[in-house]
């Protein structure tokens, strides 16, 4: 159920309610225009934390790996794959891992970026991976991270995400990847 947002534990508050009380924006960061979202606050806290990770633990179930995008998406992924019970992979930004690696490069909303997985460690053929970020924005990141790990070899089912913003079109950018969001803003 917490796709929409409606999953709740135990009398607590539905999970985008959570969201949305523990997000804090924060106005030209990276740079000038952006409106950023900080999940810090949301990750602090137990209860919350809880929340998003079952819930996104309910909408991810037949992944072999869960793949976090750098670096908020290496905090939800972790625990969503403890919760599983799969391994987790970390999609790192450019020059952060040692080589050999594969690389995507792409455009997100304020710039040209890379990101990278380990080549030939990994074993990512005929895996089914999910791939979990904290934001959907534009699509940018999350697409690049789909395409770089299907040239790994991996099968990605599905992506989700801890807040999608709407207005910015990323679940069209990287349809037809099915996108679960916890909440829509």
């Amino acid at each position: 159920m917490g796709v929409s947002g409606v999953k709740s534990l135990r009398g607590s508050a539905p999970v985008a309610d959570l969201i949305a009380a523990l997000t804090r924006d924060v106005a030209d960061f990276p740079t000038p225009g952006i409106q950023f979202k900080d999940l810090t606050p949301l990750f602090a806290d137990r209860q919350a934390m809880t929340a998003v990770t079952d819930a996104l633990a309910d909408v991810v179930s037949g992944a072999d790996l869960v793949a976090g995008i750098d670096a908020r998406g290496f905090l939800v992924a972790a625990a969503v794959a403890a919760r599983l019970g799969t391994g987790v992979l970390a999609i790192r930004k450019s020059g952060k891992l040692p080589p050999p690696v594969l690389s995507e490069a792409y455009e997100r909303e304020y710039g040209p970026a890379t990101v990278e997985i380990p080549a030939g460690t990994i074993e990512l053929r005929r895996r089914n991976v999910v791939i979990i970020d904290d934001v959907l924005a534009t699509g940018g990141t999350l697409g690049a991270a789909c395409r770089l790990l299907e040239r790994g070899g991996a099968n990605v089912i599905t992506a989700a995400v801890v807040m999608e913003l709407t207005a910015l079109g990323g679940r069209e950018a990287i349809a037809p990847l099915p996108v679960h969001s916890l909440s829509r803003t």
